[in-house]
């Protein structure tokens, strides 16, 4: 019922293209992140779907129906948006009732859908409230009961926490995945905040200059990803970056990186003396202090920032400048130089030309 297919859609806006041949199936039941960043194709993309913009070429299927040439109102889907888009001489309930009753629903048939939808996004006392009346946080959420009330085989949502402050946005994150665990409906969701589509999706799709750079459940992607690109995208702090030469000796491939730094990485990679190589270095899995003499990282603090728990520090490690995330409790602030180190096993290592990650042998 709620399965969604793409099969080599494109879409061009005259002679320029911006989204070029995606293949993408969206199982019953799954809820599925798009993300990347301002102009990857992502929001037209959900257009497409939703059938509010023309696709140049390929097909779309719901439900295992092809629906390129229906309306969107005849696809079963629902929309929710960054703008509210409420009637406000409407009440809650009466905009929640409002596709009902132009669908021909009589009353004693839409009562029941919306007290529904009203108990589960807990606006059951607010039904006859008007949107001048509430908060940025249950506009949102009266937004997501009319689309609920439809009773759809597939949400889509573009970007509907954009407007809201970000501890709203903490709350209305939970709020989505709480109703989408109640629904268990087809879900798509389109956001530029990587946090947002890790926390809520059971896969996300990475979206760069309108191709699928990877896909995949959110820590597959956070822990292999398969480029630079989504190496850098997925992860806060993102990830540090630096260039070196790599060195295979006695069956321990190493990288001599800038400063004349040499890192071991991890074993059983393909890679070839002299190879020009990427290395990643996640924030949070550069340990500050060290228990031995290997990939130690080092240098002068440059900037310090205390988040709380944690504390994100800068320091000058050869020519790069290096991020780090320590705990607070174990951090001095007027210390002026880092000392640290990584484990091999999570270095990150990609091809420097391609920007493709080399793979064990």
């Amino acid at each position: 019922m709620g399965r969604v297919q793409l099969h080599n859609v494109r879409k061009s806006f005259g002679a320029v293209p911006v989204i070029h041949g995606i293949d993408l199936d969206i199982a019953e039941g799954e809820f599925v992140a798009l993300v990347g960043p301002s102009g990857c194709g992502k929001s037209t993309l959900l257009r497409i779907i939703a059938g509010l913009e023309e696709m140049t070429a390929g097909d779309v299927s719901i439900g295992g129906r092809v629906v390129n040439d229906l309306s969107p109102r005849d696809r079963n889907i629902a929309m929710v948006f960054q703008s509210y888009a409420l009637y406000p001489h409407m009440t809650v309930a009466e905009n929640m009732a409002f596709n009902l009753k132009l669908s021909g629903m009589s009353k004693a048939e839409q009562k029941p859908r919306i007290d529904e939808a009203a108990r589960m996004l807990d606006l059951s006392a607010l039904l006859d409230r008007r949107p001048a009346e509430l908060s940025g946080g249950q506009r949102q959420r009266v937004a997501m009961g009319r689309a609920i009330v439809r009773d759809p085989a597939v949400f889509l949502f573009d970007e509907p926490l954009s407007n809201l402050d970000a501890k709203l946005r903490v709350q209305m994150r939970a709020e989505i995945k709480l109703l989408h665990q109640k629904v268990k409906r087809t879900s798509i969701y389109v956001t530029h905040d990587q946090i947002e589509a890790m926390t809520l999706a059971d896969r996300v799709v990475v979206l760069n200059g309108g191709k699928i750079a990877q896909q995949g459940s959110p820590m597959e992607l956070y822990m292999s990803p398969a480029n630079l690109f989504v190496a850098g995208f997925i992860g806060s702090p993102s990830m540090n970056f630096i260039e070196g030469v790599a060195s295979v000796r006695g069956g321990q491939a190493r990288a001599t990186v800038s400063g004349g730094i040499e890192l071991e990485l991890p074993n059983g990679l393909q890679l070839a003396d002299g190879q020009k190589v990427t290395l990643g270095l996640r924030p949070e899995n550069i340990t500050s202090g060290s228990s031995d003499d290997s990939n130690l990282l080092s240098g002068p603090i440059q900037l310090v920032e205390p988040t709380g728990a944690q504390t994100y520090v800068v320091f000058n490690c050869g020519d790069r400048q290096i991020t780090t995330v320590v705990n607070s409790a174990d951090f001095t602030e007027h210390s002026e130089r880092f000392e640290g180190h990584i484990a091999a096993n999570y270095i990150h290592v990609f091809d420097t030309e391609t920007g493709n990650r080399i793979q064990s042998a």
